[in-house]
């Protein structure tokens, strides 16, 4: 088997057993569901009548989940859906605060049919407070919050990070570890709840090592001057002779000690004393201009100098270690990362590829109990396509 092909069977995780019922929505939300997928769990996504069925296949973060369709104006597929409450462990949903209850399936509502329902809420202002019911995507949330200013070189403007740090990091991750830390809880109360998952939350929570360092006086409140933001000369990115880029992180004294050796740099000014940052970087980037970036790899490969190539998307899925964790699978002809994080006992992995909106609208109804399908699709209720 080479390396990053999916050809093993899926294996249960340590979620399953777990029936999560969710709302379309995009992003955070998405990638919610697919972790919870990936890890075993029995995840049914509800589409609209709108939804798009370009390249379903490619939507990787719909992956491990079927799909029905239902049209939520229609009062008999609200019903459904409240029929789609009484076996649910999770309800996720991305809408804007107010929209579920004005459709009949509020918290309230769904908690009284099944109490010991979890109710996630996925959303970038939270369900309360001055902006709530704003419009927003995840560079407004990372600027809001602080974080999108911590970002950038000195004297330049603020640079964001695509929308890993609000969406996926702030938001997804922090609404999927909120709905494991519910059902745990769940197992003792025997009672659900809401979460308000908020993405200003998240992205905050992930603020808490700088606002640390600024509490011990370790971090100015500006961009590119601090340690860990491109302030330390030991810890940037460089280029290399052919255009590539070369990831330096010597932080501690001793991978400090093998990048200097690595480099072949001797007499070097004191690194203790901000005043010398300017000419160690200088002379960093005149020697990282000296050999390709894979020559500098290889210079640096095995030691602790803590120097690595910046590598592409598509280079990363044949990176050496990478391959051997099988961090990237093929399947379909796409390229996608693996199930994360690993168990021992109960590893995760991919099942069902991404559906098309309403693929299993039939199936899937009839597998949670939903015994009247057909007069849901004759009155355009439910849609199969």
């Amino acid at each position: 088997m080479k390396a990053g092909s999916d050809s093993e069977p899926a294996r249960p995780g340590p979620l399953t057993g777990i029936r999560v019922l969710e709302f379309a929505s995009h992003g955070p939300g998405p990638f919610c569901a697919m972790m919870l997928a990936d890890l075993g769990a029995e995840v049914l996504r509800i589409d609209r009548p709108d939804a798009s069925a370009a390249l379903p296949q490619q939507a990787l973060l719909n992956r491990g989940r079927r799909s029905v369709m239902l049209d939520l104006k229609h009062a008999l597929a609200v019903d459904t859906v409240l029929r789609l409450i009484d076996p649910a462990d999770v309800l996720l949903e991305g809408m804007r605060p107010g929209v579920m209850e004005r459709l009949g399936i509020g918290p309230d509502v769904c908690l009284a049919r099944n109490p010991s329902l979890i109710y996630a809420r996925m959303t970038g202002w939270g369900q309360y407070g001055p902006l709530a019911t704003t419009a927003g995507h995840d560079i407004g949330y990372i600027a809001r919050t602080g974080a999108l200013h911590a970002l950038g070189r000195a004297g330049g403007p603020p640079q964001f990070p695509a929308n890993l740090l609000g969406d996926f990091g702030g938001g997804g991750m922090l609404v999927a570890f909120g709905i494991c830390a519910a059902l745990l809880e769940r197992t003792t109360s025997s009672a659900g709840q809401v979460i308000d998952a908020a993405i200003v939350d998240g992205v905050a929570s992930l603020l808490t090592m700088p606002w640390m360092l600024t509490a011990q006086g370790q971090w100015r409140d500006e961009r590119g001057v601090n340690l860990l933001d491109g302030g330390a000369p030991w810890y940037d990115v460089y280029e290399a002779a052919d255009g590539g880029w070369l990831a330096v992180g010597a932080l501690e004294a001793r991978f400090y000690a093998d990048l200097l050796a690595g480099l072949e740099l001797a007499d070097v000014p004191d690194r203790d004393d901000p005043a010398n940052w300017p000419r160690l970087r200088t002379m960093f980037a005149a020697r990282f201009k000296q050999r390709t970036r894979d020559q500098w790899a290889q210079v640096f490969a095995g030691s602790d100098a803590c120097v690595e190539p910046v590598l592409s998307l598509f280079e990363a899925t044949q990176d050496e270690h990478l391959a051997a964790r099988r961090t990237y699978l093929e399947r379909a002809g796409s390229w996608q990362p693996a199930p994360a994080p690993r168990f021992s006992r109960t590893p995760g992995g991919l099942s069902d590829p991404p559906p098309v909106p309403g693929q299993h609208t039939t199936e899937a109804l009839a597998a949670w109990g939903i015994d009247d399908v057909r007069d849901l699709i004759a009155k355009k209720a439910a849609i199969q396509t």
